[in-house]
């Protein structure tokens, strides 16, 4: 999840009316260290305990046992470099990369270098200040080069699903040559299913294994949201319906029926209501079986989520708030309220909402909500990995 900055809200502010329409940096593999994933650890921190019989009304209220966020964050505990990181951006022409070049900008330990974009090769970058750089088109033997001789410590690729293949084999053809291992992270769903690369959704999956990887998936906007409102309630969810609404960023630049605003206007469009890429992605990683329907909306950024969630045994909306508070005690970039969080408040911004915690009259099925800003959360990753301060350059975290 890379993720984070200041100046890069308010320069994305002035990019995005420039471009009219999305980036999520991301998490680690369902056996490659999710914390809240396997059958051992949904046990672990939420396991109801010995029911103690408060009455409630008619009703017997029970406690829950809960463990204090299991994976709280290295913070400074993880800051043993000070020294700037040369970072080599792949497929920077969409709104992910248009956004992760402003977040580099006002980052203290993050020097861009090399910027490739096919369509904008030979043009000026004039959003970054630390340094001209000019967009390049770079060829997988190119950027194979550019490793081997030592130029880059950090490749992110900002490419579309099943685009970026080569150049991760060109990376790892010359780790086998040379023993050099970059720092790999890509943000495209190409690796999330890979049990040899790490996802990287630092408030889930263990943050010492994304501190150790090198190559590291970004976990997707929707299925970011969708599992730290699920995650919490892991051990009593027996399945889950997830109805997401995302801004028309989240369909990126290429023209489309889903980005046109004149096709947008006054209502939503849903799209893709059965296999979806993050229905798998929130299914396989937390094991628990989801139902994903997406949908996509008239304003630019943002990503509101609800969240409808089938329980093993009855629970109260306030042992359920509570579960979920101490889940995420220490938490920076994740909000737990009662109230249903309002995607027009966490647009722009660098965390994630959860609230509403509406349990229904059988006691045995909650709705959570959840707001997220799709263009954001994710920067930790790369902080992890290359050895800063988890929060370093995430302006709402500082």
């Amino acid at each position: 999840m890379f993720s984070a900055t200041s100046g890069a809200v308010r320069a994305g502010a002035r990019r995005f009316a420039r471009y009219p329409a999305s980036i999520g940096i991301a998490v680690p593999s369902s056996n490659h260290g999710l914390f809240i994933s396997t059958s051992t650890t949904k046990a672990a921190s939420l396991r109801p305990a010995t029911p103690g019989s408060q009455r409630v009304g008619q009703q017997q209220r029970h406690s829950y046992a809960t463990t204090t966020n299991p994976n709280p964050p290295l913070g400074k505990k993880n800051a043993s470099n000070d020294v700037p990181s040369r970072i080599g951006l792949i497929g920077a022409r969409g709104y992910t990369g248009q956004a992760l070049i402003d977040l580099l900008n006002d980052h203290p330990f993050m020097d861009l270098r090399y910027v490739s974009s096919r369509e904008l090769a030979g043009q000026k970058l004039d959003s970054y200040t630390k340094r001209d750089i000019t967009y390049a088109n770079l060829a997988v033997e190119e950027v194979a080069q550019l490793d081997k001789d030592g130029k880059v410590d950090c490749w992110v690729m900002a490419l579309p699903n099943g685009v970026c293949k080569p150049y991760i084999e060109a990376l790892n053809q010359v780790r086998e040559e040379t023993g050099k291992k970059t720092l790999i992270v890509d943000l495209s769903a190409d690796y999330r299913f890979d049990d040899t690369w790490t996802y990287g959704l630092p408030e889930l999956t263990k943050r010492s294994a994304i501190a150790q990887s090198k190559n590291i998936s970004n976990p997707g906007c929707f299925a970011t949201g969708a599992q730290l409102a699920l995650a919490p309630l892991s051990g009593h969810c027996l399945d889950a319906h997830v109805f997401g609404v995302s801004g028309y960023s989240g369909a990126g630049t290429k023209p489309s029926p889903k980005n046109d605003l004149n096709n947008l206007r006054g209502g939503i469009i849903p799209y893709s209501l059965t296999g979806h890429i993050h229905e798998k992605e929130i299914s396989h990683h937390l094991n628990i079986k989801t139902a994903f329907l997406p949908h996509v909306a008239e304003w630019f950024r943002g990503i509101q989520l609800t969240v409808s969630i089938d329980l093993n045994q009855q629970m109260t909306s306030r042992d359920i708030r509570q579960i979920y508070q101490d889940r995420y005690a220490g938490e920076k970039l994740v909000k737990v309220s009662g109230e249903a969080p309002l995607v027009r408040k966490i647009s722009g911004q660098h965390g994630c909402e959860l609230g509403a915690f509406s349990v229904d009259s059988t006691g045995k099925r909650v709705v959570v909500c959840a707001t997220i800003d799709n263009l954001n959360k994710g920067a930790k990753n790369m902080n992890l990995a290359l050895g800063y301060d988890e929060f370093q350059g995430i302006p709402t975290a500082q």
